[in-house]
């Protein structure tokens, strides 16, 4: 059974019609972070992305489209001046697989001089993993293992947030013919995601005495950078709002197994005969 899927899914996709819908391509652009460390300014510290991307189009209204990205995210309250005694930053990575449908508004095909561009919608799911980490003393450290919010610790009993979660990619884009078989394209694209922590900021202040003693010392560092006496308690982040983050930028995408028309004499010689009879 396993081997006949196999050969059936195998010969869908090496099949002249699939092909013949299908892009494959290229996104360079950049990408940035809207959370606790910045919560309102679109594209600041934005870092550069890139990635590939494949399309289907099922008709000239509506396409599937597979994004594999990587970007760099980070933000710094010094920065945003989102909450300066605060003082936090941090940098992540951002890798996403995330399959959208797009939504023309005009009919749009490659190739196809009647239908040569249009603006669209997008909306997906995606999957993502990120990593914060912050500086200090010249070197970064990866802020999950350290448990800056009493995670890993017996007294505040948190669990470690995974670095793995989801997200609602959503947004508007615009594509052009440049070739008969060569698409481009700008767009922008919204992250909504299920997690307050890409920045490893999320809840209270914690007792930085437990935290060095059950984790490590940078860990009571990198929790506590402001200039409060005793923080303990006091909000750190908003746990109410998730953090978004986002891609923008430009895409190349190529048709793949375009089909030619025979130029052969003999064969439009016999092709009119036969509309003829």
């Amino acid at each position: 059974m396993r081997k006949c899927f196999v050969i059936v899914l195998f010969s869908f996709l090496t099949s002249q019609t699939f092909s013949q819908k299908s892009e494959v391509g290229i996104f360079l652009g950049g990408s940035y972070y809207l959370g606790d460390l910045n919560p309102y300014i679109h594209f600041l510290l934005t870092k550069p992305a890139g990635g590939i991307i494949y399309r289907y189009d099922f008709t000239p209204r509506i396409t599937l489209k597979i994004d594999a990205l990587y970007g760099n995210v980070a933000g710094d309250d010094a920065i945003s001046k989102a909450n300066l005694n605060r003082n936090l930053s941090f940098k992540s990575s951002i890798i996403e697989l995330s399959p959208n449908v797009e939504i023309n508004f005009l009919p749009y095909s490659i190739g196809n001089y009647k239908m040569p561009f249009t603006t669209y919608i997008f909306i997906g799911a995606a999957l993502f993993r990120f990593d914060p980490q912050a500086k200090y003393g010249g070197s970064y450290y990866h802020l999950q293992p350290l448990g800056t919010e009493g995670q890993r610790t017996s007294v505040y009993n948190k669990k470690p947030y995974s670095l793995i979660s989801f997200s609602v990619p959503f947004g508007v884009g615009f594509k052009k013919n440049i070739g008969k078989y060569v698409s481009f394209g700008l767009e922008w694209g919204l992250r909504k995601t299920f997690t307050d922590y890409i920045d490893d900021v999320s809840t209270q202040y914690v007792d930085p005495s437990v935290l060095a003693s059950e984790n490590r010392p940078i860990s009571a560092i990198l929790a506590d950078r402001s200039s409060n006496t005793n923080g303990i308690g006091m909000q750190r982040g908003n746990s109410y709002t998730k953090d978004w983050y986002s891609f923008a930028g430009m895409n190349l995408t190529f048709k793949l197994n375009a089909k030619k028309k025979c130029k052969c004499p003999a064969y439009r010689e016999k092709d009119y005969k036969k509309r003829k009879d």
